[in-house]
């Protein structure tokens, strides 16, 4: 089994910024890929951004250009940089990692833009 475990998340105005992070623990030989993925209320979850091994990313449109992911192979951790906040962020953030074909989630972390 693999845990992983958000931090970073809060309240932030209009136009802020804020750093996710997701440490990943446990029974780790190769996480394949990590990524982030958030869920409004009312709505479905959603592919905010992922990382492969090989250091290829990929973004939903929606935060394109203003979120970076970055990952530390070494500490098995996943950031995600989300500047320009907008009120449409307002999420919980949930990390996600893939090893051999299964899948493991975070418990997730809120986010709150608002003025």
């Amino acid at each position: 089994q693999v845990q992983l475990v958000e931090s970073g998340g809060g309240l932030v105005q209009p136009g802020g910024s804020l750093r996710l992070s997701c440490a990943a623990s446990g029974s780790i030989f190769r996480l394949s890929s990590m990524g982030w993925y958030r869920q409004a209320p009312g709505k479905e979850r959603e592919l905010v951004a992922n990382i492969i091994s090989g250091g290829s990313t990929n973004y939903a449109d929606s935060v394109k250009g203003r979120f970076t992911i970055s990952r530390d192979n070494a500490k098995n951790t996943v950031y995600l940089q989300m500047n320009v906040l907008k009120p449409d962020d307002t999420a919980v953030y949930y990390c996600n990692a893939y090893q051999f074909g299964s899948r493991f989630w975070g418990r997730g972390t809120q986010v709150t833009v608002s003025s």
